[in-house]
């Protein structure tokens, strides 16, 4: 029997090239996305796809009720990939767009964490991979919502695995730096919503920084890996006997992770300023 896996974020970019890689290497894969055209679009190009919103309880138990009957019950691995970004400020960044930056990136990954756990535990196994970033590592300007989230998601999972030891349960970070995505035209309709940038003391810095790299599309950044590089990693991490706490891609991931051990914070800041 193929090995299971349900991937969250399934629509585009690392989620959408996990779900394909993982099938051609022989796992029954349920990539899960929140909106059925979405859903439809990979059912149509041979994928098992259902909803599941991490905004909403009911449709993370749901997508987990379904993912089981289909597979009688049990569950080899999850995914954790669903993530948006809200780019701004912190000053301009309102609390009520943090709380829903946290609902998705973090509070429904750990519902659906929490709901598996139990059914690999009754089964003797599983893998739970959280997708963090390299800005889990390090911080960068403009990113404060979606910094924040990925900070909770390293410490949340660091803890999980400790706690995990004594099960049969593994628990592991990808930490992707730069990966072709759609992450950066996804983000526009939430900082549109939520970032009143012409009334904040930094337009003129949003007029010459943030909104050319948000809304002028440009080749691929310095780095930039395709999200294969991303699967090849996760095939690693659910695949390994014994499988490594986290796993960095592509070169800044590598950099930045040795930067944050070796150099003064005041230090590390001008280096990241840098850009």
């Amino acid at each position: 029997m193929a090995r299971s896996i349900l991937i969250t974020g399934s629509s585009s970019g690392i989620g959408y090239d996990a779900a394909h890689g993982l099938a051609l290497a022989g796992w029954r894969v349920f990539a899960t996305c929140r909106k059925e055209a979405d859903c439809e679009r990979l059912r149509a190009e041979g994928m098992e796809s259902f909803r599941l919103d991490l905004n909403d309880t009911a449709s993370i138990a749901g997508a987990l009720a379904e993912a089981l009957t289909r597979t009688g019950g049990t569950l080899d691995a999850v995914f954790n990939n669903g993530a948006f970004a809200c780019p701004g400020a912190v000053e301009d960044l309102p609390t009520d767009a943090l709380r829903a930056i946290f609902e998705t990136n973090l509070f429904g990954q750990h519902e659906l964490i929490r709901r598996v756990i139990p059914v690999m535990r009754a089964q003797g196994h599983g893998r739970i991979v959280n997708c963090s970033s390299v800005l889990g590592l390090v911080p960068l300007h403009w990113r404060g919502a979606y910094v924040a989230t990925k900070y909770a998601m390293e410490g949340l999972t660091d803890v999980l695995r400790l706690e995990m030891a004594d099960t049969p349960i593994r628990v592991v970070l990808i930490e992707p730096g730069p990966v072709t995505s759609r992450i950066r035209a996804n983000s526009i309709p939430h900082f549109e919503r939520w970032i009143d940038w012409q009334a904040s003391p930094r337009a003129e810095q949003y007029r010459t920084r943030l909104l050319k790299r948000l809304y002028e599309a440009r080749g691929p950044d310095r780095f930039e890996l395709p999200p294969a590089a991303v699967t090849a990693k996760l095939r690693r991490a659910l695949e390994s006997a014994n499988p490594a706490p986290r796993y960095f891609v592509t070169t800044p991931t590598y950099l930045m992770n040795l930067a944050r051990r070796l150099m003064p914070t005041r230090a590390l800041d001008w280096l990241i300023a840098r850009g």
